[in-house]
């Protein structure tokens, strides 16, 4: 694996990608931080140590606001409009990539899929309402995506557990994947049956085996 970071220009401004490379790589996985963090999310570290040794280059985006060093992120339509003007960075491989993202970047790589032809989707913690509120349901987001998804949802995650999502359906139905005790940014108690290492390793294998069984 090599990793490298790349800036690139998009409307909203200038954001960021860090690669790593597999070598031979079959597809590459842009994956997008929350809105209350960056790349540095566990989830997101442990896919791009742990993904490009199954052939899969893992592309870490930072959004415009991120890199700015602003603290607070940018409206929902300025980050749909900074991950679109990524996107032919992220195609330059010629490989097929599979949009993906945790909690706001999630929804933004459901909401911007099937215009950007995403070879895929991967949501992590993908917030299905505010935390108190299920009937300000997101779940349009996801069902509308219009790819293959798979949504990777914490069992105690209070912007969604995982029986509170819809059943999937449609041309796409999406699969999902409890991470047992896992909150918004999959933590685990330490008094919990399983640890941190396996938690993160459940998201791995999990993004692993999805990825594989997508067309090449």
């Amino acid at each position: 694996m090599t990793t490298r970071t790349e800036s690139v220009d998009t409307p909203p401004g200038e954001a960021r990608i860090t690669w790593h490379t597999a070598p031979g790589a079959r597809l590459v996985l842009a994956v997008g931080h929350g809105a209350g963090g960056g790349i540095e999310a566990r989830d997101l570290q442990a896919l791009a140590a742990a993904l490009p040794a199954r052939g899969i280059t893992v592309a870490l985006v930072e959004q415009p606001w991120r890199v700015a060093g602003k603290k607070v992120a940018a409206a929902p339509g300025v980050l749909d409009e900074g991950w679109r003007g990524l996107w032919p960075a992220l195609t330059r491989p010629g490989l097929p990539v599979v949009a993906g993202g945790r909690s706001a970047g999630a929804r933004v790589a459901c909401r911007t899929a099937g215009e950007l032809d995403a070879a895929g989707v991967l949501a992590l913690a993908f917030p299905l309402h505010p935390p108190g509120r299920p009937e300000k349901s997101r779940a349009e987001e996801l069902t509308g995506a219009g790819r293959p998804a798979l949504v990777v949802q914490g069992g105690r995650d209070p912007f969604g557990r995982p029986e509170e999502f819809p059943a999937p359906g449609g041309r796409h139905p999406y699969e999902l994947v409890e991470v047992v005790h896992g909150d918004h940014g999959f933590a685990v108690p330490k008094r919990a049956a399983v640890t941190q290492e396996e938690a993160l390793r459940t998201i791995t294998e999990a993004v692993g085996e999805w990825l594989a069984r997508l067309p090449g």
